[in-house]
């Protein structure tokens, strides 16, 4: 099953891979400049870049069903929280959901947030999503983030892509605490938060777990990898604030994590995981 699982996802990085490679060869730099936004396998549109690996996984589903039908699962009026939002794309997903009231968006790459931006506005979200030029962090202020060139979705504050890839840019981008967020988020509605920070996620999770957001997050979805974060150690920090690993998709060093609140939310959790 787990070795399955690991041939399906590399067959579809794969697929996505070499079809933009293919897609960069005929399509123009002033077309994709130019470009309107066009169908993903996800059933959202979005501003073609080909020089970027993130877009074409979204493009071609390369992330899997698992997010994506989780956040279509949801009944109840909810907040969807995008940390390390990208392009857009669950945040997007999140758009289709009649339940959501509300999307509050965090990408701090300025090139990045541009594309999130025209992709809000592609679909038309207007009032109902922000897409806010900061990321969420125990650090404030301007600080330094590693980016690959070819791949958006590769950029962080930690210092392991760096050391990894000596020739990765670095950008500045602003910081801030949940103090800086909570002024943002509608004070009603429970939170649906998704954490996709590059090794950065203990700090995430610690600022929204010890803050007085804790009681209104029905449920966390992160991307882990063993390389860069301790997996355990995060663990405890969701099981101290009474928070259960609900779903682990994948196997190996790279994987998401589900995880969801202690009760009164068990008929969410039920109604989300079809237990």
């Amino acid at each position: 099953m787990a070795r399955d699982f690991l041939l399906w996802r590399h067959l579809r990085v794969l697929r996505a891979r070499t079809m933009r490679h293919i897609r960069r060869l005929v399509t123009s730099p002033q077309g994709q400049a130019q470009a309107r936004a066009e169908p993903t396998a996800y059933g959202v549109r979005m501003i073609p870049n080909w020089n970027d690996r993130t877009y074409a996984y979204c493009r071609y589903g390369t992330y899997g069903p698992y997010l994506a039908d989780l956040i279509l699962a949801v009944e109840q009026p909810f907040l969807f929280l995008d940390i390390g939002a990208n392009q857009g794309l669950f945040s997007l997903i999140a758009s289709r959901n009649p339940f959501c009231k509300a999307i509050v968006a965090l990408e701090p790459v300025p090139k990045t947030h541009t594309r999130l931006l025209r992709n809000f506005a592609a679909n038309g979200l207007g009032d109902r999503a922000q897409a806010l030029a900061f990321g969420l962090s125990g650090r404030t202020g301007t600080h330094q983030i590693a980016c690959r060139r070819s791949h958006s979705g590769v950029a962080t504050l930690e210092g392991h892509l760096s050391q990894r890839e000596p020739h990765a840019i670095s950008v500045a981008v602003e910081m801030r605490t949940v103090a800086g967020l909570a002024p943002h988020l509608p004070a009603d509605l429970p939170i649906f938060v998704k954490i996709d920070v590059e090794g950065h996620e203990a700090q995430v999770i610690t600022q929204l777990l010890t803050s007085h957001l804790a009681g209104r997050i029905m449920a966390l979805f992160y991307e882990h990898d063993n390389k860069w974060s301790d997996g355990e150690a995060i663990a405890a920090l969701l099981a101290n604030s009474g928070f259960a690993i609900n779903r682990q998709y994948g196997r190996g060093r790279h994987y998401d994590v589900f995880a969801l609140p202690p009760c009164p939310r068990r008929k969410f959790a039920e109604q989300m995981t079809g237990q």
